[in-house]
């Protein structure tokens, strides 16, 4: 089974996706860490991830485009879980044409539905716990950045809402129920 799973910045897709990843062996398509990974890797084209992520906006399709194509190419398990891809109209095409050339489908898309407020505190909780846990909070779990990532997530996502529910994939589910209550409705819709 491959899905899709849809929210804004830290609606708790990394979460449900480790969930998914330990009950049904699947295989987490994380742009978000493989971006992170590219940033860190100190190489050419981890420079431009660098520079592009520091100012809170969305890398290249082209960039993502590959970045999942090398993922698709290994064990495929139970599925794939993409997180955070696809976040335009065209990566959706892109991925659609992938799975294709890949033999593959997408099965349903999830949309974890968030308040903005709520969201905006959760976030900003996270960067004061990994800083109180004696760790780093990511570079972009800052108020400005995050004001920047989700008018990014609105002016360029949201409208793949639309284009899933359109296609009678979409499955929209509260993101901001308790994990095992968000965990069980995201159960319901992979039934």
């Amino acid at each position: 089974m491959n899905i899709i799973l849809l929210g804004p910045p830290g609606a708790g897709k990394g979460t449900q996706a480790a969930k998914l990843v330990e009950e049904r062996n699947m295989i987490q398509l994380s742009t978000g860490d493989m971006l992170r990974e590219a940033k860190t890797s100190g190489t050419e084209m981890g420079k431009k991830v660098a520079a592009i992520m520091d100012a809170g906006e969305l890398v290249t399709d082209e960039i993502v485009i590959g970045l999942i194509r090398e993922k698709l190419e290994g064990d495929k398990k139970g599925g794939f879980i993409f997180d955070g891809f696809p976040r335009t109209l065209p990566q959706a095409d892109a991925l659609a044409d992938l799975l294709d050339e890949k033999g593959e489908s997408l099965d349903v898309v999830i949309e974890m539905q968030v308040n903005d407020e709520v969201l905006v505190e959760r976030i900003l909780n996270r960067a004061a716990e990994a800083v109180a846990a004696g760790g780093e909070a990511r570079a972009d779990d800052n108020a400005e950045s995050l004001k920047v990532r989700l008018m990014a997530y609105y002016k360029q996502t949201a409208p793949l809402i639309g284009y899933y529910y359109a296609k009678g994939q979409l499955t929209s589910v509260d993101g901001l129920g308790e994990i095992e209550a968000v965990k069980a409705d995201i159960a319901k819709a992979l039934a």
